[in-house]
């Protein structure tokens, strides 16, 4: 084994006895400077933790008992693992989130079999999904199930993207209101029409479809028109077909319905027409946690944070990841510097040492802005509807409580966790 280098001067560092553990001293003959060699073995713990998360395995069955386990990686768990942006351009991106009980989501964003970001929010609003997109290059199309706040999302940060709706979700939509076996001979039609989305193709299916939709709108117009009038009030007799009505009247007005068959048409080339790589995405992610129930809120988020971390194009190796993937320590230390008040007395901000550096945050977003109270957040970073108070969940919130401005991060939080959950 090679003699270590001295950390002053860089010179050969000879024996010097061993401590009292018994480990070999070394000191530099130039500088004097002593020190012991130790053996960082956090890149093989965290490797062995990785390979558990994505096992079906639990910790009882792995070699050695299970605390020692715990004992070795537990500190896995103040990792945040955050995606670094490529800048690869994609022809299509699939979007969708994953919801963790009804407290937090993770949205993600893949293409071409991997993942290319992912990002943590309270709702599914344009902010977040604002923020999720402002780190991937506009792709000719997006792909999404209709979730809220991302079409305009898209108009403002992907500005020229086309959107598709997944046609399978929108078949689902209409089966909820029509039921699988519809009663009324308007809903029976209007299922049949629902069912042949799936098998859309080419520019003359399409234009078949909207025909075929078109003659069932005028034929039972003055069906769905019919209302019974109860305490002065008009109460439709069909609401859910229209209902059913009102959805495939704005995915077609919106244009949203049949772009995959533009895009053939002026690219040429299959594209798709549902969201369904992604779905398997999510699919096996609720496998990897239903393996490993019980965990916190917390640890469930950061699970599905380093399973999109691994299913990346390129996947850091783990001592690079711990190098550059920020801890909960350095969150927190970095909110507490913002949240500090101002020394000086005409109330403006520190001017030195006293900021965020919002590239800890890995975020793109140059510009800033500051709401009423004084705290700073990013622009574009989502500010829930309904954000969780200081003392930690949602559920400790009582009733007609206004929370206080929340600090926002690139987490997609408006405002960080903390350890309770």
């Amino acid at each position: 084994m090679a003699n270590p280098k001295c950390a002053v001067c860089g010179g050969t560092m000879k024996r010097n006895g061993k401590t009292k553990a018994g480990t070999q001293r070394w000191r530099c003959p130039a500088s004097g400077a002593s020190s012991v060699r130790r053996i960082d073995t956090r890149a093989k713990e965290l490797g062995a933790f990785l390979r558990w998360l994505l096992s079906k395995r639990t910790t009882s069955e792995l070699p050695g008992s299970r605390t020692s386990f715990w004992r070795r990686t537990s500190w896995v768990w103040g990792i945040w693992p955050i995606a670094h942006a490529t800048g690869e351009v994609h022809d299509v991106v699939h979007l969708d989130g994953i919801w963790m009980r009804r407290d937090a989501v993770v949205l993600i964003a893949w293409a071409d079999g991997h993942v290319l970001a992912w990002h943590l929010a309270q709702s599914e609003c344009t902010l977040a999904w604002a923020a999720l997109m402002a780190r991937i290059p506009a792709p000719k199309m997006a792909v999404s199930d209709g979730s809220t706040g991302l079409a305009k999302a898209a108009s403002l940060v992907w500005k020229g993207a086309r959107i598709q709706r997944c046609v399978f979700h929108v078949a689902s939509q209409i089966r909820r209101y029509t039921t699988l076996r519809p009663k009324l001979e308007a809903g029976a039609e209007l299922l049949g029409i629902a069912n042949r989305l799936a098998h859309i193709r080419d520019p003359a299916s399409a234009a078949r479809w909207l025909a075929d939709y078109s003659a069932w709108c005028v034929r039972w117009e003055a069906f769905l028109k019919e209302f019974t009038l109860r305490e002065g009030r008009r109460i439709y007799t069909h609401e859910r077909l229209r209902r059913a009505r009102k959805s495939l009247n704005k995915l077609v007005r919106e244009g949203t319905l049949f772009t995959f068959v533009e895009m053939q048409e002026l690219y040429g080339g299959a594209w798709p027409s549902t969201n369904n790589a992604l779905e398997s995405v999510s699919a096996r992610l609720r496998e990897m946690l239903r393996n490993h129930r019980g965990m916190p809120l917390l640890h469930r988020i950061k699970a599905v944070f380093w399973w999109c971390h691994l299913h990346a194009e390129a996947p850091m190796p783990a001592s690079e990841a711990l190098r550059v993937m920020p801890t909960d320590a350095e969150v927190d230390g970095l909110f507490a510097n913002a949240q500090r008040k101002s020394k000086r007395g005409d109330g403006a901000p520190e001017e030195y040492g006293a900021g965020i550096d919002w590239s800890e945050f890995h975020m793109p977003t140059r510009f800033r802005r500051v709401n009423p109270s004084g705290h700073t957040f990013c622009n574009i970073t989502p500010l829930s509807p309904r954000p969780f108070p200081r003392g930690g969940h949602a559920s400790n919130m009582k009733k007609g409580q206004r929370p206080a401005w929340p600090l926002t991060c690139a987490f997609g939080w408006s405002q960080l966790p903390d350890s309770n959950w």
